[in-house]
């Protein structure tokens, strides 16, 4: 009981230094007299009891015990950022582990292993980059985009975050800030081919949305997919197929109606590729292929453009499938780092 009286004594003390030492509005100051009034009579004291008074103040005796604390707590954070050998080995087995997983493409395992390591070296860039691949890989651009960014806050000169940056902000369609970190990762690394190609189709595609950023069907990018190299690759595939052939030459002389066979799926899809590529596409195996004509390339460009408008407003959700098949097909990135 008497420690008690101490400490309240103490509080009280404290209280009273408060008020003498000025620069509190009436307010404050009649809320501190209510507040020792009131301590004073559950406790049974007064300020005038000097033999509850203790050799230190409230606030040095607070002071004491959080420079106590910070040392422990400095001293624990130290103890956990310096994992020990047995740690490192471990975090470089697990990235090893993880870099074997990506050479499989088991993306979602080689993020754990990645995981793993970090948990183990908090402080190891590499392990952040790699897990930045992996992500990307499984479309989590923004997943990739922030690990990318621990990576380059551990080491400013890890060109290869730079370059994973570069690829995650160009899949999010960022290409103007995809540029600035192709920039920095050839100036670290100026002899990399991939970064000067990845640099050069984010200048492309940057240059592209400003000069139409209303262009597309319904507000997709329509123009920005046309361009892109890989769906072009995967629309020209696409017309070889020859249930694909069969539809557009439905389409084309009108055999199928509005929508025509292109009521699966997978078929829908097809079609809608296989009419972007008429849209754009002038070479005579194209033509031959669409049914079209040989020579009337201006009406194969008409017949592909009504029938994109007619599967986007009849099934808007297959542009997004194709902008999402674009989206898991970016542009070359280089190999994990191996131990």
């Amino acid at each position: 009981m008497a420690d008690t009286k101490r400490l309240a004594f103490s509080i009280i003390q404290f209280l009273h230094d408060q008020l003498s030492s000025g620069g509190l509005s009436s307010d404050a100051q009649e809320s501190l007299e209510v507040a020792i009034q009131c301590l004073e009579t559950a406790f049974g004291i007064s300020v005038e009891d000097q033999s509850l008074a203790v050799s230190q103040s409230l606030p040095e005796v607070f002071a004491s015990a959080t420079k106590q604390t910070g040392a422990t707590q400095d001293k624990t954070s130290s103890s956990s950022d310096s994992p020990s050998e047995e740690q490192l080995a471990e975090a470089e087995h697990l990235k090893t582990d993880g870099n074997d997983q990506m050479k499989v493409e088991n993306f979602s395992a080689a993020i754990e292993f990645y995981s793993k390591a970090i948990q183990l070296n908090p402080q190891n860039a590499v392990y952040y980059c790699n897990r930045a691949a992996a992500y990307s890989k499984l479309g989590n651009y923004a997943g990739a985009v922030q690990d990318c960014e621990r990576a380059i806050g551990i080491d400013p000169n890890y060109s290869k975050a730079y370059g994973r940056m570069g690829l995650a902000l160009a899949s999010l369609n960022k290409y103007s800030e995809a540029v600035c970190y192709y920039k920095k990762a050839l100036e670290l690394d100026p002899d990399n081919d991939t970064y000067k190609v990845n640099l050069q189709i984010a200048e492309q595609k940057m240059k592209e949305t400003q000069s139409s950023p209303a262009g597309g069907l319904g507000g997709v990018d329509l123009a920005g997919l046309l361009s892109n190299p890989g769906f072009m690759n995967m629309a020209s595939n696409l017309m070889n197929n020859p249930q694909v052939q069969q539809l557009m030459s439905g389409m084309m002389s009108g055999s199928y109606g509005p929508m025509g066979g292109a009521t699966s799926p997978g078929g829908a899809a097809a079609a809608a590729a296989a009419a972007a590529t008429a849209t754009t596409t002038t070479t005579t195996t194209t033509a031959t292929t669409t049914g079209a004509g040989g020579g009337d390339l201006s009406s194969l460009i008409q017949a592909g453009q009504q029938f994109a408008q007619q599967m986007q407003q009849q099934n808007p959700e297959l542009i997004e499938q194709l902008r999402s098949q674009m989206r898991s097909r970016p542009p070359s990135s280089a190999g994990n780092d191996e131990p």
